[in-house]
């Protein structure tokens, strides 16, 4: 992997990660004529009751909002139209949100395009690149864990209009909190809590049980296994974990990150099968959860990408309503049970 590290015209830093040799990327500069980005700087208040920490960021609301193909801010700079990469092809591009959920001291938002493949999606991709993929989470993880004000590295992808999504091309985005994320904090004091009365990991033993029980796996690899959670909170949702228990992408080994590609990418494609050919591609949220780098449990902490779609069946999204906005409590129309057994049946031929 080459590492190249430039500056976009508003003073935002970008880097790219390319495979092979390229022409020396730092002669390539940006040419729009821009303006340091304009934000009221993102705050971190807390809710005094939940304790949670939200992000108050006016200035996202002035964002690029589903442009055309032909206007996508992601796509490679080319016939004379300018983008926020100024090259005219890469592999995989980081750069800093022009529109941060957080910034400064408030911590740091990266956007990460996976393709320069405007059509493209993830599943699209072959495992040279998904693999390109996983060592750039892997470095940036690395790198944001450098600055002082970061306590957690969180990757991500949403996919989708149906998630959210406002622009089209295949990306997803990095976020550097200056704070434990509250799911986080939870699954810490889960881990705790098991250790004082078992003696035991939690992350563990979590995995051992799905292993064993054996109905809810999709996908057993020799160093990674896919499985539905017996409690999964969503109609389609999978957990995928290394088999021996690391803290964060940057324990991996050599072994563990060559065999994701194959399995990640299976994962994805087996997702956009559930619901049939000619079925728009199934919106979907993938998110790594890494331990902070400084919090009590760390070493506990075991690595996993959750995988989950709002779709619950062609046509038909599963709403966050009152339940579940409401009060926390998820209600899941698709036994865990099902949704394996339809995720193994989806399996390339």
């Amino acid at each position: 992997m080459k590492k190249t590290s430039t500056r976009l015209a508003d003073g935002r830093e970008l880097l790219y990660y390319d495979t092979h040799h390229h022409t020396p990327r730092t002669t390539v500069v940006d040419r729009r004529p821009l303006e340091p980005p304009v934000t009221t700087g993102p705050e971190i208040r807390r809710d005094p009751l939940l304790g949670d920490a939200v992000a108050i960021a006016s200035h996202r609301q002035s964002r690029t909002y589903l442009p055309p193909a032909d206007e996508c801010p992601l796509c490679p700079s080319r016939d004379g139209r300018l983008s926020e990469i100024p090259a005219d092809d890469y592999d995989v591009v980081v750069f800093e949100n022009r529109f941060p959920s957080l910034a400064g001291p408030a911590g740091r938002c990266e956007v990460v395009c996976f393709t320069s493949d405007h059509h493209a999606s993830f599943a699209d991709l072959d495992e040279d690149r998904a693999a390109l993929v996983l060592d750039v989470w892997t470095d940036r993880t690395a790198e944001l864990a450098g600055l002082r004000q970061v306590e957690q590295v969180f990757c991500f992808e949403n996919r989708g209009a149906e998630i959210g999504v406002t622009l089209g091309h295949p990306h997803g985005q990095i976020y550097a909190y200056p704070f434990v994320t509250p799911r986080t904090a939870q699954m810490l004091r889960s881990a705790a809590e098991h250790h004082r009365r078992t003696g035991r990991n939690l992350f563990d033993d979590v995995v051992a049980r799905e292993v064993t029980d054996g109905t809810r796996v999709v996908i057993d690899a020799e160093h990674w296994v896919a499985f539905v959670p017996y409690a999964a909170h969503w109609p389609y949702e999978v957990h995928l974990y290394p088999r021996r228990r690391v803290p964060d992408l940057r324990e991996l080994d050599d072994a563990v990150r060559a065999e994701f590609p194959g399995v990640y990418l299976e994962l994805l494609k087996r997702f956009d099968r559930l619901f049939g050919a000619g079925q728009a591609p199934t919106p979907y949220v993938s998110a790594w959860h890494q331990a902070p780098f400084r919090a009590a449990g760390r070493a506990g902490f075991g690595l996993h990408l959750e995988l989950f779609t709002i779709r619950r069946a062609i046509g038909k999204l599963k709403h966050l309503a009152g339940s579940e906005s409401g009060m926390s409590v998820f209600i899941n129309d698709v036994p865990p049970e099902t949704a394996a057994r339809r995720l193994r049946e989806a399996a390339s031929a």
